[in-house]
């Protein structure tokens, strides 16, 4: 059978969703490695890097939703507000803190590797505050992923005990907000898109991060007269940054999520090999071969995800089923007692 114009032009425009994601998730990675990287731009200051992305996005976000009005808010309490978003704006602060600091230690590629662990994170915090059930199958599955990052660390010829730390912790601060998002916003009935999400959440986390932005950076910024920013690297950098929230949602909204997984590990696998060929980074076999038995686990993960979610789709396919035709046979059965009593009268 021929294939439809309407099926090719879908076909089209997922893999240019795709392609977008994936370039703009690469641009920004390497970018922030390029400012971060003593080696390179040199400018180690990634709470300061990630404080000017939040007020980028912030001032986008405020001037999209209250001033073009593009973009409804969300109806929100204040009270909704302070026991749901700023718990998220808070974690959502510290990952980006913590990923971006490890920029400064470890390479692309070993980055890379070290977040396989996200499914372990999300899956471990879920069963920790009980969003999720504990299944042996799936803790098995955890424990290859695991122990395929472990292979990965073992073989990383630049091994770095501060910079894993940095990225463990982002990874770890990043699940609990995947978390506690399901929790706190999505039970509640409240969905947020990247626009309402960095106007709620962007101003949160610039308050947040000011603090040890203080304490930290500030000094040495002051000392060594490091405030002059160059308008061309840090406004494109912060305008991908923000243009990567807008790519999330549209494949995700025009795809799917297990779609941007897929994506997110040809993006993975695309960023080991630049950092190899132009970075220069040091990966060997060793690095690929824990990488590559984390990536399997993490592969039978989503598709795992993807066959319960299928079940439950058709789960509820059936139950609707079920409804209607008990409706149905109501409404025959009320007509049929109808009929026989004006039979009677």
């Amino acid at each position: 059978m021929a294939i439809s114009d309407g099926v090719v032009k879908k076909v089209i425009l997922s893999y240019t969703y795709v392609a977008i994601w994936i370039f703009l998730s690469f641009t920004v990675i390497v970018y922030n490695k390029y400012i971060l990287d003593r080696k390179m731009y040199n400018w180690p200051f990634p709470i300061s890097l990630t404080m000017i992305h939040m007020a980028f996005c912030s001032s986008i976000a405020y001037l999209l939703v209250r001033v073009l009005k593009l973009v409804e808010p969300v109806s929100m309490s204040r009270e909704l507000y302070l026991k749901s978003v700023v718990p998220i704006g808070a974690l959502y602060s510290l990952s980006l803190w913590f990923s971006n600091s490890a920029y400064i230690y470890l390479s692309v590629s070993f980055i890379q590797m070290l977040k396989a662990l996200m499914p372990v994170a999300v899956y471990s915090i879920g069963v920790l505050f009980k969003k999720d059930g504990f299944k042996s199958e799936t803790m098995v599955n955890m424990i290859s992923i695991s122990v395929g990052v472990a292979i990965a660390a073992y073989g990383e010829a630049k091994f770095n005990s501060w910079g894993v730390t940095l990225q463990l912790m982002a990874v770890a601060f990043e699940a609990t907000r995947l978390v506690l998002i399901q929790i706190l916003l999505n039970s509640k009935g409240i969905s947020l898109n990247p626009i309402t999400s960095l106007y709620y959440v962007a101003p949160c986390c610039l308050v947040f991060l000011s603090i040890p932005w203080v304490i930290v950076e500030y000094p040495t910024l002051r000392d060594h007269s490091s405030f002059h920013l160059d308008l061309k690297i840090f406004g494109t950098n912060s305008f991908c940054a923000f243009a990567l929230n807008l790519a999330v949602f549209l494949l995700v909204g025009k795809t799917s999520a297990l779609t941007m997984n897929v994506a997110g590990v040809v993006k993975d696998w695309l960023l080991i090999a630049f950092s190899w060929s132009v970075i220069k980074d040091t990966v060997t076999p060793v690095n690929l071969l824990g990488y590559g038995l984390a990536f399997l686990g993490v592969a039978y993960y989503n598709h795992s995800k993807l066959q319960a979610l299928k079940a439950s789709e058709a789960q509820k396919k059936a139950q609707q089923a079920d409804e209607e035709a008990g409706r149905l046979l109501e409404e025959k059965e009320a007509g049929n007692t109808g009929r026989k009593n004006d039979n009677e009268n």
